[in-house]
């Protein structure tokens, strides 16, 4: 990908990158390990993002 990117792509992009984040540990404590992950959890390798 070029270095110079569209501002909106890139907003999307760091966006997309939250929220593959993984839960906070007090999170996780908190609700007995029913939320390990997010819904939105996703690999870059695994599943790529539909960006125009």
């Amino acid at each position: 990908m070029a270095k110079v990117k569209d501002t909106s792509k890139k907003n999307r992009l760091t966006k997309a990158g939250r929220q593959a984040k993984s839960p906070p540990t007090w999170v996780v404590v908190k609700t007995n390990r029913h939320m390990r992950a997010t819904p939105q959890q996703r690999n870059w390798r695994q599943r790529k993002l539909k960006l125009r």
